[in-house]
């Protein structure tokens, strides 16, 4: 498999060798920054000089220029301090984002290493795997991508947040001046520096999550060697169910970012929780496809597997049953051999189980669990949200009394 210190870099700080671990995150000119200004060690040390380094960034300065500018505790209709929004984006979303990093990593890496060592991918078409890994690795390093993805956070998202999200009441970064708006100062850092470090680093994520779309639908057309009696009922590949929890953190964040938006119109502008009910569960069902869909490009080789394991299995057993019945029950093997305790009886018990395995063979590599606990992950920062419909007091009161 290729190594990452052996792709072309397109500076010249030095990575080194990663044992050959498919990566997301080792690579592109963010990294090559945090290397270069000590924010990392290789391969992703020091991740709490990230954290605090990008989040004092973009956070501190919004409280410094609020309190100069009499807008932190009062003095508008939203003062800084009160304004849910940029203490969740700043102070939760973009440290789970940043700590999504080691945990992709680690993660993803792993999975792709048990193609080959479940011998899923056999070695006359490994070639063809190691360089899928890099063509992947020569496009998470490209520079020419994260520039556009620079100039869509300053043009498009800059638009789209001026003309659609910003709340349109008198806050710490704006000033109503009749039907206008213009920035206070901590609004120009805000606009202008704070949320272009966020965009940047989802954005990247999103060119992350396309890399492995693209990976895996390039892995899915190489002939397989799919493990049709494999006990995860998956063909050998429920372990890619692991990378919907691996993107866990960046999901978190997305609903941070939502639950940071409805709180802020809850408590500014007297909206109820359920007037967005539409906005979570469409929230949710996206953020749930987004890392559940690539992993549908191998639906077409599991059926194909679960159609041979049934034949083949399917022949056995009858050859087996065959077998049995007309030693057990003919009377072919009575005579030399008691019926109590035989090896066939439970080798016909151990048939039943083998073949239920077949038939309960799916289609996707992944199952019910794997769902439950990706909604539960996306629910959790949406649960205090609650409190604004049901008091904590009424609450916990309800939750003594459910014993009794």
């Amino acid at each position: 498999m290729a190594k990452l210190d052996e792709l072309p870099m397109l500076t010249p700080v030095a990575v080194p060798a990663d044992n050959g671990n498919f990566s997301l995150v080792l690579g592109g000119p963010l990294y090559q920054l945090y290397l270069r200004t000590r924010l990392a060690r290789p391969p992703l040390d020091l991740l709490s000089r990230r954290v605090i380094g990008l989040s004092l960034i973009s956070w501190f300065p919004l409280l410094v220029l609020s309190v100069l500018g009499g807008r932190a505790l009062g003095g508008v209709a939203v003062p800084f301090l009160r304004d849910v929004e940029p203490h969740t984006r700043f102070l939760v979303a973009l440290p789970l984002l940043i700590m999504a990093e080691v945990f992709v990593h680690d993660r993803i890496g792993s999975i792709v290493r048990q193609f080959l060592s479940r011998g899923i991918i056999v070695p006359e078409d490994q070639p063809r795997f190691d360089a899928l890994i890099a063509s992947t690795m020569r496009l998470r390093n490209s520079m020419v991508l994260e520039v556009v993805l620079v100039v869509l956070v300053y043009t498009l998202a800059h638009w789209v947040w001026k003309q659609q999200l910003s709340l349109a009441l008198g806050s710490w970064y704006t000033v109503r001046k009749g039907a206008a708006t213009q920035l206070t100062m901590a609004g120009y850092w805000y606009a202008f520096i704070s949320l272009p470090v966020l965009r940047f680093i989802v954005f990247r994520w999103y060119f992350r999550l396309f890399l492995w779309y693209r990976f895996l639908w390039k892995v899915a057309r190489l002939p397989l060697h799919l493990k049709l009696f494999h006990p995860d009922r998956a063909g050998g590949l429920g372990f890619l169910s692991g990378s919907v929890i691996a993107f866990a953190p960046v999901l978190l964040a997305h609903t941070v970012f939502l639950a940071g938006f409805i709180g802020d119109r809850i408590w500014h502008t007297g909206a109820t929780l359920p007037s967005f009910k539409m906005e979570i569960v469409g929230a949710m069902l996206f953020l749930m496809l987004l890392v559940l869909a690539p992993l549908g490009f191998f639906v077409i080789p599991l059926i194909k597997a679960r159609r041979t394991a049934g034949r083949e299995y399917g022949i056995l057993a009858s050859h087996y049953v065959d077998d049995f019945r007309s030693k057990w029950i003919e009377g072919d093997g009575r005579a030399s051999e008691p019926l109590l305790g035989t090896r066939d009886i439970q080798s016909l018990a151990d048939l039943g189980d083998a073949y239920n395995v077949v038939s309960e063979m799916r289609i996707l590599p992944f199952g019910k669990k794997t769902i439950l606990r990706l909604v539960i992950i996306l629910v959790v920062p949406l649960l205090p949200l609650t409190l604004t419909i049901i008091p904590l007091e009424q609450m916990v009161d309800r939750l003594i009394k459910l014993p009794f």
